[in-house]
């Protein structure tokens, strides 16, 4: 798990953590910095410096989840931690308790409140966001429900209308506005003698309805990269309990002290190429692109991520140092078009760029990601979730329409450092049975990646300071200033993005 250790039983967020953040705006660094902790926000939306964390949450889920329960649980957690908690409240209930009544609108009156409701959201949120940037503190922001749940209640024809009309994209709501989805299952799928209509007036739902409308919800999520979802497996206080320990290891709080989490990452290699896409349940696949970037430190691996879809792209650089104990502590930021360019110019040619597709799906209440890799290791495919399951309960959560040879989660082999490297050990090759390839109905298209030539790369320190990586995004659509598609844009003579 992504994990920072601390050596003592108290939560921590500074000291490895400061001095690995540090590393994100110069990863040929080789001597560690003071354990001041530079920013970790991920948002990019903004435009002054900052030196805190500023970590946005999406916390969604079906009727009678826990939601308001999880953020009075959330909120006391982290500012107990010191954090300043801002909850951004449902648009939806707003607007319903102001006399709104959904079934008496027509399907014109339906849909033009649903794009007003979601304008509403995003200028909601955004207030919230701003705050976030002038407070001198790391910052949480809760979010209760996201603007992709709206599209639960919409039909793809009409989501597809509200984009083009507001010059809106999937990826940047659905995958650059939250850095991380938290998805409560409703207790009527699993916990029935829980579920009740009372204390929310504006709730209406019976049992079939709230299963649906938790399905349709859940699957309005799935392609985001930090996705969690939270069963009723266990009882409300550990279901409570699993929720704040998902967030802990994404943030990068070392918290099993208090939280006792038993979630963990798995790996499985799947044999033989995956079946057709009509096979798989509903699903998002995205184009990926991964360098990795010079560092002479052996102990510090760092590099640089790109993820879209049609044409549309959102960018990540990860870090990943290994402690006294062997242990990997990682953490991840989201950057711009811009800062993803520069970074490039530090590409390790000794690793390969790899190019995979990611299809994104959710099976047995599990989000999963299978990496069908083009490049190299053509035909690689590995399957990966979180789960707090093990044993034979885990196997019935697995696909039963994947051929799942092994569970390769701690072999090295299979990690993506290795699997980079241009020189691969004698020891290990490739079964031609573990080939795999994406449907014929799914075409990569990479054609919008020109790699830098190697002549012209070289490796340079970074002299921006902490708010490059925090610099107003250029393609953000829900900007005021630029209402603008997300479209990648070269900013190097070095590098051409279509």
């Amino acid at each position: 798990m992504n994990r920072l250790t601390s050596s003592s039983s108290q939560i921590k967020t500074s000291g490895d953590c400061g001095k690995l953040e540090s590393l994100m705006i110069d990863p040929s660094q080789t001597s560690l910095p003071s354990p001041s902790p530079p920013p970790l926000s991920m948002n990019h939306n903004h435009q002054q410096e900052t030196d805190h964390i500023v970590y946005r949450l999406a916390l969604t889920g079906g009727p009678c989840s826990g939601k308001t329960t999880g953020q009075a649980r959330i909120s006391t957690f982290f500012e107990n931690l010191g954090w300043k908690v801002y909850r951004v409240p449902e648009t939806a209930t707003t607007l319903f308790s102001g006399g709104i009544r959904f079934p008496e609108l027509n399907q014109e009156e339906a849909e033009k409140f649903q794009e007003n409701l979601i304008k509403v959201m995003i200028s909601i949120e955004r207030t919230f966001f701003t705050l976030a940037q002038t407070c001198n503190r790391n910052c949480l922001i809760i979010c209760d429900r996201g603007v992709m749940d709206a599209t639960a209640y919409m039909s793809e024809d009409c989501w597809q209308r509200f984009l083009r009309a507001n010059k809106w994209n999937t990826v940047e709501l659905r995958d650059n506005r939250y850095n991380q989805v938290i998805h409560l299952v409703t207790s009527a799928d699993g916990a029935e003698e829980y579920y009740n209509m009372e204390g929310n007036p504006v709730r209406t739902e019976g049992l079939d309805l709230a299963r649906e409308l938790d399905r349709k919800t859940m699957q309005a999520w799935v392609g985001h990269p930090y996705m969690d979802v939270i069963d009723n497996s266990t009882d409300f206080d550990t279901k409570m309990r699993r929720m704040i320990a998902a967030l802990c290891r994404r943030i990068g709080i070392e918290a099993d002290d208090r939280l006792q989490d038993e979630s963990h990452k798995i790996k499985y290699l799947i044999e033989g190429p995956p079946p057709e896409s009509s096979l798989f349940p509903p699903h998002q696949d995205f184009d990926v692109v991964h360098d990795y970037l010079i560092s002479p430190n052996p102990k510090i691996q760092s590099r640089v991520r790109k993820r879209g879809q049609n044409g549309n792209w959102s960018y990540q650089q990860t870090v990943r140092r290994s402690d006294a104990g062997s242990q990997m502590v990682e953490l991840r930021r989201q950057i711009t078009h811009r800062d993803y360019v520069t970074l490039l110019a530090q590409r390790d040619d000794n690793h390969h760029t790899i190019y995979k597709i990611r299809r994104c799906f959710l099976w047995n209440r599990t989000y999963f990601q299978m990496d069908i890799y083009q490049a190299p290791r053509n035909g690689l495919c590995l399957l990966e979730a979180y789960t707090t399951l093990s044993g034979e309960d885990l196997k019935t959560r697995l696909p039963k329409f994947l051929n799942i040879n092994r569970e390769v989660t701690n072999d090295p082999h299979f990690s993506m450092f290795e699997l980079s490297k241009r020189i691969v050990s004698n020891d290990f090759r490739f079964n031609k049975n573990h080939r795999a390839s994406i449907s014929t109905d799914r075409l990569l298209r990479f054609d919008s990646f020109n790699p830098c030539k190697p002549s012209d790369r070289k490796c340079m320190k970074s002299s921006h300071s902490a708010n490059f990586f925090n610099g107003k995004s250029d393609d953000d659509p829900t900007n005021d200033d630029n209402n603008n598609t997300i479209k990648s844009k070269s900013n190097s003579a070095n590098c051409h993005f279509k």
